[in-house]
């Protein structure tokens, strides 16, 4: 069965603490990206697993092997359920980060993720065919040691099919199909993302700036079983 994540894109811990205990009996899983890090820390990660949560800390690290190896080590100690790396960081340092993540991971757990093209990104901006250079990450990340990719919920069964069943796919981009598109370009709903093969399904705008949070989680998680 696949996993609903709910995106807390905002800028405070008390929002975020507020929206994932509201959402909590929906589903476990919630999402510390770029924003609520920056402004809040580490902490907030602690703070979800109190509540019952699971993390998926999505920084998408991008730097030299060592640094990126030190970030993986960092967020598997704070208490990641899932972290991810860039694609574009080449061999070494997802071998670095893979490595970081075996280690930390005795007795614990953190799913390393590669981010292969974002959901932003449109076919018209890549250089050749987009899901070549999707396919092409997703293998390099199986080499590599990682344990699955990011990536649109348009490529999850191409990468299933490349990459085998138990390679994990999260997917943002994931719409409803009465919503609207924001800045994401390659989007799917959830139950067609279920029906591709996707693992993990990234919503955030959708449920958060709902009126009814609460409500807004239900539908999706109802399309998503379908």
């Amino acid at each position: 069965m696949a996993e609903l994540v709910v995106a807390l894109d905002v800028p405070g811990k008390n929002e975020a603490l507020e929206l994932a205990g509201l959402l909590r009996p929906v589903t476990p899983w919630m999402k510390v990206g770029l924003e609520l890090f920056t402004a809040v820390g580490p902490s907030v990660v602690s703070d979800l697993k109190a509540l019952g949560c699971s993390v998926f800390l999505d920084l998408k690290f991008h730097d030299i092997p060592n640094t990126v190896k030190g970030a993986v080590r960092s967020a598997i100690a704070a208490g990641a359920d899932i972290c991810d790396i860039h694609m574009g960081g080449g061999e070494a340092m997802c071998r670095a980060a893979a490595e970081a993540a075996a280690r930390s991971n005795s007795g614990q757990g953190c799913l390393l993720l590669g981010v292969t093209v974002l959901t932003s990104t449109s076919p018209d901006e890549i250089e050749g065919s987009l899901e070549d250079l999707v396919r092409k990450h997703a293998v390099n990340a199986r080499n590599w040691g990682l344990g699955g990719v990011v990536c649109s919920g348009h490529e999850a069964a191409m990468i299933k099919q490349a990459c085998g069943v138990d390679f994990k796919c999260l997917c943002p981009g994931i719409r409803m199909p009465e919503g609207g598109t924001d800045d994401q370009s390659r989007i799917m709903t959830p139950a067609q993302a279920v029906r591709q093969g996707a693992d993990y399904l990234v919503v955030g705008r959708p449920i958060t700036k709902a009126a009814d949070p609460l409500a807004a989680a239900r539908a999706v998680f109802a399309n998503m079983v379908n």
